[in-house]
């Protein structure tokens, strides 16, 4: 009989004692100094730690992925240019494929930095045919987007005229979103589809990180982008899967990860709001089946979120957390960022700048920066205001 987790801890005065480990100390306990030191080999452990112990290990890029543009052409009051992308994933009838939406500003003629990430449009098809949707009142979505990415029109209008595009795909192209069904695409693919999980073996957070280089792979040949400007960004489960992506893939240019809580951006060891157990029960397809060794056990696990948000480094990052979404704990968000930031500094890519919780609608940091938003668990327009004018201000070359 499975034995059911502790119930979520939302009492800051019951969050157990517990011990970090140290991001510029090595396993072996050697301390490292330098920048050289980290990448050779503080880094690669964390790298090898995550995929051991949390995510599983992913498949590397695979020489046959071909993308295809299918459609392309003015959209959003011809104030975007559209495409939709199909990427293949081998050339064999009835291998895994991937869709892409690409939305670009009008009119622009440079290549332009880009944000891409997995989001939730229509399930039904892997690449929805053009066409908007109405999600509420006013609110108009269109094709390929969502309002857990896109609050509504009005906010890819903003990420639009602030010259950037946006690039999204559905997670059920990878590995859709269900404990019996997940293994019913790339991962399946990769193993040959076998039923039988190894303990190490990727989840369905990371075949999606997986897709989000995928599309990395196409947009870096496509002229309207800006190869150096990539920016993965995720909001809950997809900011989990972005922070994923960024470690492993130097490629994108920075990360952007949104409430993304147990697993994503906060400390597992607090056990604080949603836990390692309370994840994998509700969720075990996610991760790997060494993470469920870690089920309210979360003492002994050897590596915890800072040290993710760490290997981004020196690559921007920013964490964003909401006041009213205890389940995915902005404190234990902030923490992680905060004690990431030695690693930031070690770099030379400046420091978070506080040791304090800042104020609610207040961003802190540089290169590496955080902001807790007052409201509930979504990718508000506001967060997107305060990210659009983060990436002007750390992406190279942005105000060229």
């Amino acid at each position: 009989m499975t034995k059911e987790p502790v119930p979520a801890n939302y009492d800051a005065s019951k969050i157990p004692a517990y011990s970090l480990p140290d991001p510029l100390t090595t396993l072996a306990g050697e301390k490292i100094t330098t920048n050289e030191e980290w990448f050779r080999k503080r880094r690669p452990e964390v790298l090898l730690l995550f995929a051991e112990h949390v995510y599983g290990n992913s498949l590397g890029p695979l020489d046959s992925v071909k993308g295809r543009v299918l459609q392309e052409g003015p959209a959003l009051d011809s104030k975007a240019i559209r495409k939709v992308i199909r990427i293949d994933f081998a050339p064999t009838a009835g291998a895994p494929y991937m869709g892409i939406h690409l939305y670009l500003p009008a009119g622009v003629n440079k290549p332009v930095p880009v944000f891409v990430g997995v989001n939730l449009f229509d399930k039904s098809k892997p690449i929805p045919m053009p066409g908007g949707r109405v999600v509420a009142e006013g609110k108009k979505i269109p094709a390929g987007l969502d309002p857990q990415m896109l609050p509504g029109e009005e906010t890819i209008f903003r990420i639009l005229a602030k010259g950037y595009g946006i690039a999204t795909f559905h997670p059920g192209d990878l590995a859709p979103d269900d404990a019996k069904t997940y293994a019913r695409g790339i991962i399946g693919f990769a193993n040959g589809n076998s039923t039988e999980r190894k303990l190490n073996e990727w989840g369905a957070l990371g075949a999606w990180a997986w897709g989000i280089s995928r599309a990395v792979d196409h947009l870096a040949t496509d002229p309207a982008v800006d190869p150096e400007r990539i920016i993965a960004i995720g909001h809950s489960r997809n900011g989990k899967a972005a922070l994923w992506a960024g470690i492993q893939d130097t490629r994108i240019a920075a990360v952007i990860s949104n409430q993304s809580g147990c697993g994503g951006a906060a400390l597992s060891k607090r056990q604080f709001g949603e836990t390692v157990a309370l994840i994998n029960k509700r969720f075990p397809h996610w991760f790997c089946e060494k993470f469920r060794e870690y089920d309210d056990n979360e003492a002994k696990l050897p590596v915890d979120q800072h040290l993710l948000i760490a290997g981004i480094a020196p690559r921007p990052v920013h964490i964003g957390s909401a006041d009213g979404d205890g389940w995915a704990d902005p404190q234990g968000e902030f923490l992680s960022t905060m004690n990431a930031s030695p690693v930031y500094e070690l770099v030379g890519a400046g420091s978070l700048g506080t040791k304090e919780f800042p104020p609610i609608n207040t961003v802190v940091g540089n290169k590496i920066a955080y902001h807790c938003r007052a409201g509930q668990h979504a990718l508000a327009d506001y967060d997107w205001m305060v990210y659009l004018d983060w990436c002007d201000k750390v992406l190279p070359g942005k105000e060229e």
